[in-house]
């Protein structure tokens, strides 16, 4: 689906934005399909100007430019996907916090995926939030907004802080992220994989697709494949590539040489 113009302009706050007072870039780091190796997907990772990590520039985020900052997130994750011609789904996270009216609110997103004619079936928008969502209806008419234009939805985070049973229960998504405290060592931790388990079974009864991520050990890839796992992110395959494309090596898939 390419990006369409829609009915709703932007609000004035959208139209002239806020001076941020900080400059920031994107990394990529892919999300991978073990089962054929291909990449599902790359989210796009704040970073600084010169690839500092993502908490010097959350560092500067406040109240008075969280939206404007939210915004040029988005775009900025696009034109990077468009200018690297990248033919995966593009993964973005979004604050919902940030959005007033979600009809309002995209059209900054549409304009962009429009100017760098980069398709809306090709962009994921992760549902990820430092501070609890106090309007969860609002939270819903979000995710409900953007499957409805075209975009996929991802819960991400699942399993630490507020991301949890009742974002499942009340705001539809497409994809499911595992947090990485799930994950870690859960070849070796029964509990953490009775847990998965479930998650895997209430996620497919709500046809949505597991992804997890933090990998950073084949044994914990081995074990989640086993467990019905497809999608995969973290160190094991590609640490974030800073304005460019990380590639994937094979030997990512394989068990370690003696």
């Amino acid at each position: 689906m390419k990006a369409s113009t829609h009915s709703h302009s932007p609000c004035k706050a959208c139209a002239e934005g806020a001076d941020l007072g900080f400059d920031f870039k994107m990394a990529l780091q892919p999300i991978v399909n073990a089962t054929d190796r291909s990449v599902f997907a790359h989210e796009a990772l704040v970073r600084g100007p010169n690839n500092e990590p993502a908490g010097t520039v959350f560092a500067s985020v406040n109240d008075r430019n969280l939206y404007h900052f939210d915004q040029l997130c988005r775009i900025r994750a696009i034109e990077l996907a468009a200018a690297l011609n990248l033919d995966t789904m593009v993964s973005v996270n979004f604050m919902p916090n940030a959005i007033y009216q979600p009809e309002r609110c995209i059209q900054t997103t549409l304009e962009a995926a429009g100017r760098c004619n980069f398709p809306l079936d090709q962009i994921i928008f992760e549902i990820t939030e430092s501070e609890q969502v106090q309007d969860i209806q609002h939270l819903k008419r979000i995710a409900e907004y953007y499957r409805e234009v075209g975009f996929t939805v991802a819960i991400d985070d699942f399993g630490a802080g507020y991301s949890g049973l009742n974002l499942l229960a009340d705001v539809p998504a497409d994809l499911l992220k595992l947090d990485m405290a799930l994950i870690r060592d859960v070849d070796t931790d029964p509990t953490r994989q009775a847990i998965i388990y479930g998650v895997i079974d209430t996620a497919t009864r709500l046809s949505m697709r597991v992804i997890a991520e933090g990998i950073e050990t084949y044994a914990e890839l081995s074990v989640l494949q086993e467990m019905g796992i497809e999608l995969f992110q973290g160190y094991l395959f590609a640490r974030p590539a800073f304005q460019s494309l990380p590639s994937v090596p094979d030997a990512a898939f394989e068990p370690p040489t003696a």
